[in-house]
């Protein structure tokens, strides 16, 4: 099974220091579970800052040399129709301070591929993948799908494998020049006048507003209760 780790340039949360982000690297472990030989593709003006991940489960990096304000999606859709990976793996979302994580996504769509989200486990099934994704409150559930496809890989997901520098020494990169991409379109703000909104719900359930404790009302109580419950918490407009 050929596996693919989508690289993104990163910066550690605390130092500042590029390099690949750490769910790209717990993609790695994944990928590396599945091929001994997995790879990474990075999109962008360089990967000097990524070869970490050649000490990671990785053995090769694919470079698509592109200008930083470039839109990588087209030029990794044409790289991934040409290596033809099995699966792909990519985080949930870049580190370059507006990645929206629509990148996968895109590269999905585009391919016409099936996206499996949150995985935290991998695994081979004949022509099949399964993979075990995360869902709320701790909760787990395990999907079959067909290949090839895109995975997108959780914070939660087993921690990337420790740097060996022997690995990291043995691994290439590859410098490929893809057709130029179209520039990113600036993002264009709204303007908007500021009104009041409701008050958001605590996670128990009771709000920030006051209301008195009813025994057994009457509906009608009941009601003009609750209406002027609302209308304290903002939900409801005051009464015309």
């Amino acid at each position: 099974m050929r596996a693919l780790v989508l690289l993104s340039a990163g910066r550690h949360p605390v130092s500042g220091k590029p390099g690949p982000p750490r769910v790209e690297m717990q993609a790695a472990r994944l990928a590396a579970g599945l091929d001994a030989g997995a790879g990474g593709l990075h999109a962008g003006a360089s990967i000097e800052a990524l070869r970490e991940a050649l000490g990671r489960g990785l053995t090769q990096l694919t470079h698509l040399r592109l200008d930083a304000e470039a839109d990588p999606v087209p030029a990794l859709i044409a790289a991934l129709r040409d290596l033809k990976p099995d699966v792909v793996f990519a985080g949930p979302r870049g580190e370059g301070g507006e990645d929206t994580g629509l990148t996968p996504y895109a590269l999905a769509h585009a391919l016409g591929w099936p996206l499996v989200a949150q995985a935290v486990a991998v695994g081979a099934a004949d022509s099949a993948m399964r993979v075990t994704q995360a869902l709320p409150q701790g909760a787990r559930r395990h999907v079959l799908t067909r290949l090839p496809a895109v995975v997108t890989v959780y914070s939660g997901a087993p921690a990337p494998l420790p740097f060996a520098l022997g690995r990291a020494r043995a691994g290439r990169v590859v410098e490929m020049n893809p057709a130029p991409s179209p520039l990113r379109s600036p993002r264009e703000g709204e303007t908007r006048p500021y009104r009041a909104r409701p008050k958001a719900m605590r996670a128990n359930g009771v709000t920030q507003g006051k209301g008195r404790v009813l025994v057994n009302p009457d509906p009608e109580e009941a009601a003009r209760e609750i209406l002027a419950f609302l209308r304290q918490i903002g939900v409801v407009g005051p009464a015309a």
